[in-house]
């Protein structure tokens, strides 16, 4: 893989390997990137994401350019495109994570960049690390992966976290999907007819409560007031799906609750020491899943 854009380009064998250098990575100290350089090129604020992709690279004895405000620099304030600001960051790096608020602006960068470019985000488009690590907390938590039954709740209609998991669950096997959203943050038909043609059944509804009881995992999602055309759309929806812990503690033995985070109010405090939510351990998991990506895609080695 030269460069990450997409979900897709996963296949179960690589994200097996992925997954078993995580955890090897967990356990074993390594500098094997020592002289490399991460640039950490955001247009986008983020924290977890961006932290963790800069301590993993550090772990690894490598070195990090940061710029977080990308979109106020002065190159871009003095309207420098994409494609060059990443022609010249190719000069200053070995690997470059982006974040951009233009859907398809990961692959623009990729497809002039002679280093890797990682998507770390990009508009309403796709997350794939975010879903990487998503899927490596199923994988940690859970018996199995394939024939979980998963709730994806809130706002799938913007949600590049949503998307982005329901891509990646289709290389697995007897996957159902519940999806709870408000009729006007429906999931988009692009992604159902993806689930449709790798044989995943899914199912639509406004019942947060009924969807809680039945599945094996439930991914709540933030209602992202960036991604809303107006304020007034937002405020529609904000609050409209919030889980306490009487909704956790009706959830069947083993099942997880996972959050791309932050949180802003869809889960309610109470519910942190229950032991169905397993949020900020999938942060941590986030910072393995990604050491394990800059291991791979920097030295090609998968142990």
């Amino acid at each position: 893989m030269r460069h990450l854009t997409k979900t897709q380009q996963f296949t179960r064998a690589s994200l097996q390997q992925l997954f078993e250098l995580a955890d090897r990575l967990e356990k074993e100290p390594d500098d094997s990137l020592k002289g490399k350089i991460l640039a950490s090129l955001f247009y986008e604020p983020s924290t977890r994401t961006r932290f963790s992709f800069e301590s993993a690279m550090m772990r690894l004895g490598g070195n990090v350019l940061s710029m977080e405000s990308a979109s106020q620099s002065s190159s871009a304030n003095k309207g420098e495109t994409i494609e060059d600001t990443i022609r010249v960051v190719n000069h200053y790096a070995d690997i470059i994570v982006l974040r951009h608020p233009e859907s398809g602006a990961s692959e623009r960068a990729a497809k002039v960049s002679n280093i890797p470019v990682i998507n770390a985000g990009d508009g309403a488009g796709q997350h794939p690390t975010q879903a990487l690590l998503d899927l490596y907390t199923i994988y940690r938590e859970l018996p199995k992966v394939d024939g979980i039954h998963m709730a994806i709740i809130g706002d799938l209609r913007y949600g590049r976290a949503a998307r982005s998991i329901a891509y990646l669950l289709g290389k697995y096997k007897d996957i159902h999907f519940t999806l709870v959203s408000s009729p006007e943050l429906r999931m988009s038909d692009d992604v159902k007819d993806y689930l449709k043609r790798h044989n995943i059944t899914f199912e639509e509804t406004e019942s947060l409560e009924k969807a809680m009881k039945s599945v094996d995992v439930v991914y709540q999602t933030r209602v992202q007031k960036e991604r809303f055309p107006s304020e007034a759309e937002y405020l529609r929806f904000k609050g409209q799906y919030i889980i306490d812990r009487r909704l956790a503690d009706g959830m069947k033995e083993g099942a997880i609750i996972i959050h791309p985070l932050p949180r802003v109010g869809e889960i309610e405090s109470e519910v942190d020491d229950s032991p169905h939510a397993v949020y900020f351990k999938q942060a941590f998991y986030g910072f393995l899943v990604r050491k394990a990506l800059l291991k791979t895609m920097l030295s090609g080695k998968k142990s």
